[in-house]
C-alpha cells in the first residue's frame, strides 16, 4: 500500500481534486509542498509553526464535520512537528 502524500509544510492531502503541488525555482514540480506554501523554490510565507497551525484551523474544521477548533490545533500540534518544513527548522 502507498502511503498517501501530504504538503509537508500545512499537512494538505495532495491526492484529493484541486489540490496542485508547488514549485521548484526551475519551474518543476515539489515533492514535498502544496501550490499554497511553496512556489519557485521559496515558502510563500515566513510563518512559524504556530502561524501556520491557526491558519489551518479554518480549512481543517471545515473539511472535517465535527471536528472543533481546540481538536483540530490539538491534533496539527502533534503532527506538523513530524513534516519536513517544521522537522528540519
Amino acid at each position: 500500500m502507498t502511503e498517501r502524500p501530504f504538503c509537508q509544510s500545512c499537512g494538505m492531502p495532495m491526492d484529493v481534486p484541486g489540490s496542485e503541488y508547488g514549485t521548484e525555482r526551475d519551474g518543476t514540480r515539489s515533492r514535498d509542498y502544496c501550490s499554497y506554501c511553496y512556489r519557485d523554490g521559496a515558502f510563500t510565507t515566513d510563518w512559524t509553526m504556530e502561524e501556520m497551525i491557526e491558519f489551518c484551523v479554518g480549512p481543517e474544521t471545515a473539511a472535517c464535520p465535527g471536528l472543533t477548533p481546540e481538536a483540530a490545533r490539538e491534533r496539527m500540534r502533534r503532527v506538523f512537528p513530524q513534516l519536513k518544513r517544521w522537522r528540519d527548522g
